[in-house]
C-alpha cells in the first residue's frame, strides 16, 4: 500500500492520485447521464430549468469543499508531525461542522428557492420546474456536503480507492434510478431530483458510517469539541476551494443570465450541455489536485524539502501533458458529445458544439491554475490560494463575461473562461516564483 510518507516516482504518484481522478471523472459522468435523461425524455424546458437552478444548489454544497480541503490539509500536516490523536480530533470536528452547516443551509434554501429562481430569470413552467427540482435536492444537501468533505479525507486516510468505489456506487445508483424514475415511471424532473438525492445519500452516508465504526485507516471519528481556532484556520485554508466552486456557480448564473438575454432558452440549454461535458475533462485537473494535496501537506509538515521539489516538478509536467491532450480531445469530440444531449434539435446542436470548441481552449491553461491553488492550500497558505481562486473563478470571469459579449455576442461568452484562465496563469506563475524560497519546492 502506498503511504503518504513514501518517495513518489511518476508511477507511484499516478497510482496514488488515479482513484481520485477517476472518482471526479465518474462523478461528472453520472451527472452527464442525469442531463441526458432529462433532456431526451423530459424535454428542453425542464433541462434548461435544471441547469438554471443547479448552480444555486452547488453554491450550498461548496461548504463541503471548504471543510474537506482546508480540514484535510491541517489533518495531513498533523499526521506528518506524528500526532494521530490531534489528527482524529480535528477530523471529527470538521465532519460535525459539515453536518451543522448542511442542516442550516437546507432550511434556508427551502425558504428562498422560489424568489431566487425568479430573480435568475425563470418564469412560467421553467420557474415551477426549478422550484420542484431544487426543493427535492435540498432534502439531501447535508449528504452532498459530506460527500464533498469525504472526497478529501479519504485520500488523507490513505484510502483513495475506497473513495472511488463509493463514487462508483453513488453513480450507478443515480443512473439506475434515473432510468427507473424518468423512463419506466415517468416522474420527470422530480424523478431526476430523487435519483440524484438518493445517490448523494449513498456518497455521503456510507463513508460517514465507515469512519464511525472501527476501520483500518489512520482516521476515525472520536469524541471531539469544536476548537474555534483550528476550525477558522481550516475554513480560511479551504476557502480557496470553496471560493472556486462558489464563484463557478455564481458565474454560471451570470452566464445563464447573459445567454437568456442574447440567445434565449437555447443558450441556457447549450451552456448546460457544455458544463456537463466540461466537468468530465476538468475532473482530471481537480482530481489530481485533490489526490496530491495530502501528499504535499504531509511532506510539508514533515519538513521533507527534497520531496516537495520532486512533487512540484512532476506535477507541473503531468499538468502540461494533460492540458494539451484534453484540449485536443475536447475539440475533436465536441459535436459527437453534444449530439448525445441535443441531437433532436439541429439549431441547438450547432450552437452547443460550436460553443464547446471555443470553451475547450481554456483547458490549455486551467490545469496550472487549479493545481496552483490546491498546492498552496496543501502548504497551509490559504491567503495565496484564495487570491488565485478568487481572481480566477470570479473577478476575471465576471469581467470577461460582461466585456467580451459586447464585441463577440454569444462567442464572447464561450471565450470568457479562456480569457480568465490566461490572465490567472500570470498570477499563478508569479506566486510559484516568489514563494519558492519560503517553502523550498524549487
Amino acid at each position: 500500500m502506498i503511504q503518504l510518507s513514501d518517495h513518489f516516482t511518476y508511477k507511484k504518484l499516478l497510482r496514488f492520485t488515479l482513484p481520485t481522478i477517476v472518482m471526479l471523472i465518474f462523478t461528472s459522468i453520472y451527472g452527464v447521464v442525469d442531463g441526458i435523461f432529462v433532456s431526451n425524455f423530459v424535454g428542453k424546458t425542464p433541462f434548461a430549468a435544471v441547469n438554471l437552478i443547479m448552480p444555486l444548489l452547488m453554491v450550498f454544497g461548496t461548504v463541503g469543499f471548504m471543510i474537506g480541503t482546508g480540514g484535510s490539509a491541517i489533518v495531513a500536516k498533523t499526521l506528518g508531525e506524528k500526532n494521530l490523536k490531534n489528527a482524529n480530533r480535528y477530523f471529527t470536528m470538521m465532519v460535525q461542522t459539515a453536518i451543522i452547516w448542511g442542516v442550516s443551509l437546507t432550511v434556508i434554501g427551502q425558504l428562498c428557492i422560489r424568489p431566487i429562481a425568479s430573480a435568475l430569470g425563470a418564469e412560467g413552467d421553467m420557474l415551477d420546474y426549478c422550484v420542484l427540482y431544487g426543493r427535492i435536492l435540498l432534502a439531501s444537501l447535508t449528504f452532498f456536503i459530506l460527500q464533498n468533505v469525504f472526497q478529501s479525507f479519504l485520500v488523507t486516510a490513505e484510502r483513495p480507492s475506497l473513495g472511488l468505489i463509493l463514487t462508483i456506487g453513488a453513480g450507478v445508483t443515480n443512473m439506475v434510478l434515473d432510468y427507473l424514475l424518468i423512463v419506466v415511471f415517468p416522474l420527470g424532473v422530480a424523478g431526476a431530483a430523487i435519483a440524484t438525492g438518493i445517490s448523494q445519500i449513498v456518497g455521503g452516508g456510507i463513508p460517514l458510517l465507515y469512519f464511525i465504526f472501527p476501520n483500518s485507516s489512520s482516521l476515525r471519528l472520536v469524541p471531539a469539541k469544536i476548537e474555534l481556532a483550528i476550525l477558522v484556520k481550516a475554513c480560511i485554508n479551504g476557502s480557496s476551494e470553496m471560493l472556486s466552486n462558489l464563484s463557478q456557480s455564481l458565474v454560471s448564473m451570470l452566464y445563464n443570465f447573459q445567454l437568456i438575454r442574447i440567445a434565449g432558452e437555447n443558450g441556457v440549454a447549450a451552456y448546460g450541455v457544455i458544463m456537463y461535458v466540461n466537468f468530465i475533462f476538468t475532473g482530471v485537473f481537480f482530481g489530481y489536485s485533490i489526490g496530491s494535496a495530502s501528499i504535499i501537506g504531509y511532506h510539508y509538515g514533515a519538513g521533507n524539502h527534497n520531496e516537495l521539489k520532486n512533487l512540484f516538478q512532476k506535477s507541473l509536467w503531468l499538468t502540461g501533458i494533460w492540458s494539451v491532450a484534453l484540449t485536443g480531445l475536447a475539440i475533436l469530440l465536441s459535436t459527437p458529445l453534444s449530439r448525445i444531449f441535443v441531437g433532436y434539435d439541429t439549431q441547438l446542436l450547432t450552437l452547443t458544439s460550436h460553443g464547446f470548441r471555443l470553451y475547450a481552449l481554456s483547458f490549455l491553461f486551467m490545469g496550472f491554475n487549479v493545481f496552483g491553488s490546491a498546492f498552496f492550500t496543501a502548504l497551509n497558505n490559504g491567503v495565496v490560494s484564495v487570491v488565485i481562486s478568487f481572481l480566477r473563478a470570479l473577478v476575471f470571469q465576471v469581467a470577461f463575461t460582461l466585456l467580451l459579449p459586447v464585441f463577440f455576442q454569444v462567442d464572447g461568452i464561450w471565450l470568457a473562461i479562456s480569457g480568465a484562465e490566461v490572465t490567472t496563469l500570470f498570477l499563478t506563475v508569479f506566486f510559484f516564483v516568489t514563494r519558492a524560497r519560503q517553502y523550498h519546492y524549487m
